[in-house]
């Protein structure tokens, strides 16, 4: 149910002109905020083709196993709708689609999978032709900005992406208007050693160094429950895993009319 499509036509000359002046953080580098969201847009299509593997490269193959746990705390059902933004190449709604294929193999739920970047939703299609994958749709969206109505989807995930986002206060504003569980953003384990795999596997030091310095300036766990509860989230906890270096938080959007709804955005 789409109310308000935000991207147009060229979306690499959107840049908000309220905002210019603004400054914020590339990576370890300060640049005002339209300037950022150009580049995160660059990084990501040089990566796209390459971005499943060097999640494999960069974690030796164990961000599979943590985004498996995360479905499984996120329990989908089939009768569910669940929002998976800056969903990227996939890799979070595949799983999703999969574990609620396990309760009703006839009637995976409806996954709707968001991001700004071309490049990354025509891998994640891909991802999903290949795997005969059913329940699942594509749009280009930007995770400040859903062009949904409010209330709704039962969950709402966000994964790595949201430590891309330029204002994560509206990241968080958006996932409690659309109603959801969130996602979890994770910090990698080494500065030095992933852009070094950037550049043998996807010839691209650059790119995958300021992925690293991304993860590095993303908020604590503590700073990012503190910021779930000031956008309206309640019951705000997080689960660590390995130690820290990944952590699921979950929250609740409480309405007086239709209960409560389980969310968990995540570092």
């Amino acid at each position: 149910m789409l109310l308000r499509p935000r991207l147009k036509a060229g979306f690499n000359s959107i840049l908000p002109v309220l905002c210019r002046g603004k400054k914020t953080h590339f990576g370890f580098v300060t640049v005002d905020e339209e300037e950022k969201q150009q580049r995160v847009y660059d990084v990501f299509r040089n990566v796209a083709t390459k971005y499943d593997l060097m999640n494999d490269a960069m974690s030796f193959g164990l961000h599979r196993l943590w985004k498996d746990a995360f479905v499984r705390e996120l329990r989908p059902k089939p009768y569910m709708r669940i929002l998976d933004a800056a969903g990227g190449t996939g890799d979070i709604a595949l799983r999703i689609s999969s574990e609620s294929r396990k309760i009703d193999p006839s009637r995976p739920c409806e996954v709707v999978v968001t991001d700004i970047n071309r490049s990354m939703l025509n891998v994640g299609r891909q991802k999903a032709e290949q795997s005969k994958a059913t329940g699942l749709s594509w749009l280009r969206a930007d995770a400040e900005e859903l062009p949904f109505n409010d209330n709704t989807f039962d969950a709402y995930t966000i994964a790595f992406g949201i430590r891309n986002c330029t204002h994560i206060e509206k990241v968080l504003d958006e996932a409690l208007r659309v109603l959801v569980p969130g996602g979890r953003p994770y910090d990698w384990y080494s500065f030095n050693v992933i852009p070094v795999l950037g550049r043998l596997i996807a010839n691209d030091w650059t790119s995958y160094r300021y992925l690293v310095e991304s993860i590095r300036t993303f908020p604590d766990q503590q700073s990012f429950a503190k910021l779930m509860r000031q956008s309206g989230f309640e019951s705000v906890t997080w689960t660590n895993m390995l130690c820290g270096i990944v952590a699921i938080h979950s929250g609740y959007k409480v309405s007086t009319t239709d209960g409560a709804r389980q969310c968990a955005p995540s570092r």
